[in-house]
């Protein structure tokens, strides 16, 4: 605390829930606020406010959407026989700016971590199997983080999908680091790792 006004101290403390915003760089962005653009804030708290209120996920992959069916999952134009399946949003992001994958999407908003409590129910991985048994996809595309968790996720899913007939289960190619999280690699690895992708039935029966 900074004991110059209750509200000022309480801002500050507000904007530190961001990732990666501690004290100092709180207090700054708020005596920028104070101190040159009030009206920037006055915009900024109404537009989280509208968005926090009217956002929620869509029905059928789960990202942010103030609509029941996000534009992605609208959009005819894209390829409905492939789906993505990955960790956060933040990873549609990434993939959408390597501008190498036209398909659908499934988002998980996190992995299998008993210690979080996210288990399967809070992955989605019924709906997940639901669709994938109900829609005619040709192939899903595991595209969860290349760390321990998220190999265990994909690992998970892919034992819930291996029986499906005539459907093909992909992973990244290493082009990703291990160890390394989707939403910190640069497009052209992301461009690599979708082009070099392996199909798991057949590394399975190999």
């Amino acid at each position: 605390m900074n004991n110059i006004s209750p509200f000022v101290d309480g801002l500050i403390e507000a904007f530190q829930c961001l990732p990666g915003v501690g004290p100092k760089s709180a207090r700054r962005m708020v005596l920028h606020l104070l101190e040159k653009d009030r009206e920037a804030g006055k915009v900024l708290a109404e537009s989280l406010e509208l968005t926090l209120i009217n956002v929620g996920q869509c029905n059928e992959c789960r990202i942010f959407s103030e609509q029941e069916i996000c534009i992605i999952c609208s959009d005819k134009k894209r390829d409905s026989t492939t789906l993505c399946v990955v960790e956060a949003v933040s990873d549609v992001f990434a993939i959408e700016e390597s501008h190498q994958y036209r398909g659908k999407y499934f988002i998980l908003h996190g992995h299998l971590s008993p210690i979080d409590n996210m288990g399967p129910h809070e992955l989605g991985l019924d709906q997940l199997l639901t669709k994938a048994k109900e829609n005619s996809f040709s192939e899903i595309i595991l595209a969860t983080n290349s760390t321990l968790e998220g190999e265990a996720t994909a690992n998970f899913i892919f034992e819930g999908l291996k029986g499906l007939e005539s459907l093909k289960l992909s992973r990244l190619a290493r082009g990703v680091p291990l160890g390394g999280e989707l939403e910190y690699v640069d497009g052209g690895t992301i461009m690599h790792a979708l082009s070099g992708r392996t199909n798991l039935k057949l590394d399975n029966q190999s």
